[in-house]
């Protein structure tokens, strides 16, 4: 037990601040200059960790990093950026994962093997579940950005209605596994499987 949190902890800071940075950088490059202003711009983990959702994920493995703080109207194209921008997290998770995975392949007697698996596994779940489409998760805003204008609005006022409801349903556990568990579990066991 006292192994697995030793891999676990920096596990989780290293998949977090790389799943804010990519949010800040794609964000800048896309000419809103706040992430760069408030210090965002940075792998210290220190500069995404939100105290509580640390907290949450530490104990009940769901909470989350520090929001980006984003000025939409900065932005060039602000709803295709949006979407960019929030892809950007779970796209950087993925690539890390398969980076790792390949490390592994080609150098299996790799020293630190045994905890870049686990940086893998937590990489994957953090992506995955952030393409869930349910604000806040990331998936809410690339799908926004990518349905026709009428649809995405209907979508913003459904959201805005129930999402926290949605979100509440998949995230509490129901006979001992949550509906988002179910859901994206399956779906990380195969892309596990495909790259270890």
């Amino acid at each position: 037990m006292f192994n697995d949190w030793i891999f676990f902890i920096p596990a989780l800071l290293i998949a977090l601040t790389v799943h804010e940075f990519s949010h800040a950088y794609v964000a800048d490059q896309l000419g809103d200059p706040n992430p760069r202003l408030n210090g965002r711009l940075s792998l210290n983990p220190l500069k995404h960790l939100d105290p509580m959702g640390t907290i949450m994920l530490l104990f009940f493995h769901f909470g989350w990093g520090k929001p980006v703080g984003i000025e939409y109207s900065n932005l060039r194209h602000p709803r295709r950026d949006a979407g960019l921008i929030s892809l950007a997290g779970p796209a950087a998770n993925l690539f890390l994962a398969v980076i790792l995975a390949l490390i592994i392949k080609l150098l299996p007697d790799f020293l630190f093997t045994a905890f870049l698996i686990p940086l893998i596994l937590i990489n994957l779940n953090l992506a995955i579940f952030n393409l869930l489409p349910i604000p806040p998760l990331d998936g809410s805003k690339i799908l926004y950005s990518i349905l026709p204008l009428d649809w995405a609005d209907e979508y913003n006022d459904f959201m805005a209605s129930y999402g926290t409801i949605l979100l509440i349903l998949l995230i509490v556990p129901i006979g001992g596994s949550s509906l988002a568990s179910s859901l994206i579990m399956p779906l990380i066991r195969g892309i596990t499987a495909i790259l270890l």
